[in-house]
């Protein structure tokens, strides 16, 4: 396996025939994630690209590893999901090299922002979390009960390298008092299997440029449980709201815009016990305690909460949430508030 770097990726598609000798490109290492290395191309007299390759450890100070092929997974993914939402919001795949573990999709805009890091400034778009939730529910609902989907994308191992076992089972070691409520969860989580999850919807993987966005990341995509994706999502949300807790209602109003229209996209499968209301919200407080919790003290914690009184709060209301879970979402919301006021 040949192992790009900024420094040789330029030669490296010269063998590929796809840049020419004199072409003045430029190769840049992108900070996505922590699991593979993302290069963007930019090139003056083509359209820029993005190659992405896997690497087998990933870069936290916690070992964490990973099979290579994972790379394979998103390459499939991008082209699943394409077709279900609107254009421009999933990357086209511009060609795949197996035996180097690696793709190239279009790129985005190089003035594009991430939405963790406008998130973090303080620039609060309640249209963003419409459309997400509009998204999550299209990817959902149009691959829910799909025997052909359950049979090419039902392979779990990935998906718990990256998810199950950094955050919900290392958590449990570290911290003997969740290993009970967590051991339930992964146990329901695996279990449960109705339509794609993809496992990595966060803002880190959301990129906004003017009334653009697009999604990326998607290694961790598989045929599993929806409330996966809505702990998840909601986790880095609260997370940030925790943060900076004088912005505390701007980021539970995104919070509200996404439940909103994620709900609304479900109409076609709300009939089904796992989309059913009250029962998608129960499995969501699981995975939203969960991962928040695994965000302070699991393999990949964030890095914005620094203060251990902070992260302290953020264990008192998980704990919370598992000894005795929410009813609504404005209850969690209010749990949480509380939590931080102490």
């Amino acid at each position: 396996m040949q192992e790009l770097q900024a420094e040789n990726t330029l030669d490296y598609l010269r063998s590929r025939g796809d840049v020419a000798d004199l072409e003045q490109a430029h190769v840049e290492m992108l900070g996505w994630g922590v699991s593979n290395v993302v290069l963007r191309v930019t090139r003056p007299a083509a359209d820029d690209q993005i190659i992405k390759q896997s690497r087998t450890q990933l870069r936290t100070k916690t070992e964490w590893i990973s099979r290579l092929d994972r790379i394979y997974r998103e390459i499939g993914m991008l082209r699943l999901l394409a077709p279900l939402l609107p254009s421009g919001v999933i990357p086209q795949v511009l060609f795949e090299d197996r035996d180097n573990y690696l793709f190239a999709m279009e790129a985005f805009p190089a003035d594009h922002v991430v939405w963790k890091q406008a998130l973090l400034e303080g620039r609060i778009d309640l249209s963003v979390a419409d459309r997400l939730g509009s998204y999550l529910s299209a990817v959902h609902s149009q691959t829910s009960y799909r025997p052909d989907l359950a049979s090419e994308w039902g392979d779990l191992e990935v998906f718990d390298q990256l998810r199950l076992d950094p955050f919900y089972r290392y958590l449990a070691r570290v911290r003997p008092e969740a290993a009970a409520p967590l051991e339930r969860l992964v146990a329901e989580n695996l279990a449960t299997s109705c339509c794609i999850v993809l496992a990595d919807f966060s803002p880190k993987n959301i990129l906004l440029s003017r009334d653009r966005l697009a999604l990326v990341d998607f290694e961790t995509g598989h045929y599993g449980d929806p409330a996966f994706d809505l702990g998840f999502f909601l986790s880095h949300l609260l997370l940030k709201a925790v943060r900076d807790v004088s912005q505390f209602e701007a980021f539970a109003d995104l919070t509200r815009h996404f439940w909103q229209h994620y709900r609304a996209g479900l109409a076609s499968v709300e009939q089904h016990p796992e989309f059913a209301a009250a029962e998608l919200f129960r499995r969501t407080q699981g995975h939203l305690a969960g991962c928040m919790w695994a965000r302070v003290d699991g393999k990949s914690p964030v890095d914005y909460l620094t203060k251990e009184e902070i992260r302290q709060q953020v264990r008192d209301f998980t704990r919370g949430l598992f000894d005795s879970p929410a009813t609504s979402w404005e209850e969690t919301l209010t749990r949480l508030k509380q939590a931080c006021s102490k």
